[in-house]
């Protein structure tokens, strides 16, 4: 499977993290509701067990000939424990605060239970009332506490009923339930981003084929877009194809102009060439030498059209080791006077993406050139630089070129030795096919005392 960058900046990138973090924002909003949800119903069932100890205490509570307040005998068994979690107090107001009148077993030689936040002002506006609130116990164990002002006959002044139990219970089981639905969520959120990254995965596999046939159509390894597509991709692929179809077209016109244009320019130039060819004067010296310069000129753009119309269009592939390989065994052949050796090297399956006859052009007189100026050794490797890209390096061991010349060569007709064979356009065309096809020559000192050429052409 293909490596799925998952950066906001792609596609997929963008629908997994938008449906992920959608999802994983409810969930985690969820969690957080049904955990506050369970620990609020469970805190009221608790708080209705705290109240009921209060009205058992006000059913049952009794007052005596003298004032006294009895509580009843029998309330709660955790009651009669000392420090059981369970605890209860009948209580007055006396000096802005309350007194204890009597208090149940289980808090033994503890701190009275403390009042409700507001103190007796609370009590006051919500008399008969239960008023709910947290507070530290006699063990230091948390506690919930309720607590009630009521009128008992056969006293005048009010009392307070507070009752309290141990909370712990409560929040142990609040934690778990959270724990719980945390580890439930985050399976499901685990599910829920699976099942999201399948499913645009699987929703855009269309359009990742339709991605590798257009690779595949660019590179020359088929001629149209030949799958079947969802109604969504269809018409583009209709228009894929149209387009290719329409370049076809340009470039078969722009090949059927050029030939037509060389065979309309060279044909005069020849009568030219061949009427001024007997003559020994003046005007035909100088009939012959622009003839030649135009010629020179025709075929130079002429070449430059050709090529940039196959680049344009080009679905070939050339193998570049096969290439190099027939090059450097003919270079040799040419050159076996002088005992040139070429060592070349290119990886398997490595192409130019592009004519062959152009990579032999291009290759053959960067070799070429080498094999001119080197004393014995020609070296040339071919590696690819990127999905796209390939560099062919040729050096030899010749006497090389000073930094300042080295962009001289590269002009048409330069020569930098009058006394060497040759034309002066072996690297000027190099540059100009390579530019062609959207590449470029660099020249420098190689590493064994001569010339290094690098040139950048596309990869197949």
């Amino acid at each position: 499977m293909r490596f799925i960058n998952l950066s906001r900046g792609s596609l997929v990138g963008r629908l997994i993290w938008l449906a992920a973090g959608w999802s994983l924002a409810v969930l985690a909003v969820a969690g957080v509701s049904l955990s506050a949800f369970f620990h609020q119903a469970a805190q009221n069932r608790f708080d209705q067990g705290v109240a009921e100890l209060i009205d058992n205490l006000f059913a049952g509570v009794s007052v005596d000939d003298r004032g006294r307040v009895l509580a009843p005998l029998n309330t709660d068994a955790r009651a009669a424990r000392a420090l059981s979690g369970k605890y209860w107090s009948i209580d007055e107001a006396s000096g802005g605060r309350l007194v204890e009148l009597v208090r149940s077993r289980s808090l033994w030689d503890a701190d009275p239970l403390p009042g409700p936040p507001g103190g007796l002002a609370v009590l006051n506006q919500s008399a008969g009332k239960t008023i709910a609130y947290n507070a530290p116990g006699p063990a230091g164990q948390p506690l919930r506490l309720a607590a009630m002002q009521a009128r008992l006959p056969g006293r005048d002044a009010p009392v307070v009923f507070l009752a309290a139990e141990d909370r712990s219970p409560l929040e142990r089981d609040a934690r778990r339930f959270a724990e719980m639905t945390a580890l439930a969520l985050v399976l499901l959120g685990a599910g829920i981003v699976g099942a999201v990254f399948v499913q645009v995965r699987v929703g855009l596999h269309p359009l990742f084929r339709l991605s590798r046939e257009v690779a595949d159509l660019r590179q020359g390894r088929s001629e149209r877009v030949e799958g079947r597509y969802p109604t969504e991709l269809e018409p583009l692929a209709e228009e894929l194809n149209a387009l290719v179809a329409h370049n076809q077209e340009v470039v078969e016109r722009q090949r059927t102009h050029v030939g037509n244009l060389a065979h309309a320019l060279k044909t005069p130039l020849s009568v030219m060439l061949s009427e001024a060819g007997g003559a020994e004067n003046a005007l035909a010296e100088t009939v012959r030498r622009q003839a030649d310069a135009m010629r020179t000129q025709v075929d130079h753009h002429l070449r430059r059209a050709r090529t940039a119309a196959r680049a344009q269009g080009s679905r070939d592939r050339t193998d570049v080791s096969a290439a190099l390989e027939e090059l450097a065994r003919t270079l040799e052949r040419i050159f076996r006077e002088r005992q040139v050796e070429i060592d070349w090297r290119a990886p398997e399956g490595l192409a130019f993406q592009g004519e062959r006859q152009d990579f032999l052009e291009i290759a053959g007189n960067v070799l070429e050139n080498a094999c001119k100026w080197c004393a014995h050794e020609v070296w040339a490797r071919a590696e690819p630089i990127s999905p796209t890209r390939l560099r062919l390096t040729v050096e030899d061991d010749g006497p090389g070129l000073p930094p300042e010349r080295l962009q001289e060569v590269l002009r048409r007709g330069a020569r930098l030795d009058e006394s060497a064979p040759g034309s002066g356009l072996g690297l000027s065309i190099v540059d100009e096919l390579a530019r062609a096809y959207g590449g470029a020559i660099t020249l420098g000192a190689s590493a064994h005392g001569g010339l290094k050429a690098e040139i950048e052409l596309p990869r197949g």
